[in-house]
């Protein structure tokens, strides 16, 4: 049976369409040594070897656009606890989208494939080639700095935990990411439950060897410009 068929298993929180348990209900696995070190180690690697790069595109976002250089966001993430999460900003400010968390929860119960809804008109001048290499999601290097992100991991949505069915909380149980498996699954070909049982694989399979090969076919995504 392949992972993308595989039903919740029987330790589920609580039956499908259930009502999400309280936050201290959701458990949260903290890091392996290796990952944290793999994390720490990786982000100031990137950050020191991308820095002149970090500079140029903050400056450019300056530039085409009035307002702040950086999109800072409340996410979900480990243990169901809140976090702010940094982004490149790549919208005018006036018309940042507040109806994207209602157009991801209607996917929850859909097997439509799991695309972003189009916001051209909305973005920056030169905002698709950064989203296409996926540019503006850099800052979050300092997310995983702070140890409120991985670099690999389940990718933090929108949603908030009410949004979710409860066996899909195990999501939550490791810290969310800067890429995930979902991220060289398929992506937006995908469905939302499929995106969230290779999450709950993930979980379920957390080594070092498998961080790896998400990592290292994280930059094929982006090189073919394939994640988006």
């Amino acid at each position: 049976m392949s992972a993308l068929s595989t039903p919740p298993p029987r330790h589920a929180l609580s039956a499908r369409g259930d009502k999400p348990p309280l936050l201290w209900q959701v458990p949260f696995r903290k890091p392996p040594l290796w990952k944290r070190a793999f994390d720490i180690g990786g982000a100031l690697f990137l950050l020191v070897a991308l820095a002149p790069l970090l500079v140029l595109l903050a400056a450019y976002i300056k530039c085409v656009s009035r307002g702040p250089v950086l999109f800072c966001q409340t996410r979900i993430g480990a243990g169901a606890k809140q976090f702010v999460i940094y982004k490149f900003r790549t919208m005018h400010v006036a018309q940042e989208v507040e109806s994207h968390r209602d157009y991801v929860a209607t996917l929850i119960h859909s097997d439509t494939p799991a695309q972003k809804p189009e916001y051209k008109n909305r973005l920056i001048r030169g905002a698709t080639l950064l989203r296409s290499l996926s540019l503006d999601e850099l800052p979050q290097l300092f997310n995983v700095l702070i140890g409120n992100m991985s670099l690999i991991g389940p990718r933090p949505e929108v949603l908030q935990l009410e949004d979710y069915e409860a066996w899909q909380l195990r999501r939550f149980e490791v810290l969310p990411g800067i890429s995930g498996l979902w991220q060289v699954s398929g992506k937006n070909r995908l469905t939302f439950n499929q995106m969230i049982r290779l999450d709950i694989r993930y979980v379920e399979n957390l080594t070092l060897g498998l961080d790896m090969r998400i990592a290292v076919k994280t930059l094929g995504v982006v090189l073919l410009r394939n994640n988006h």
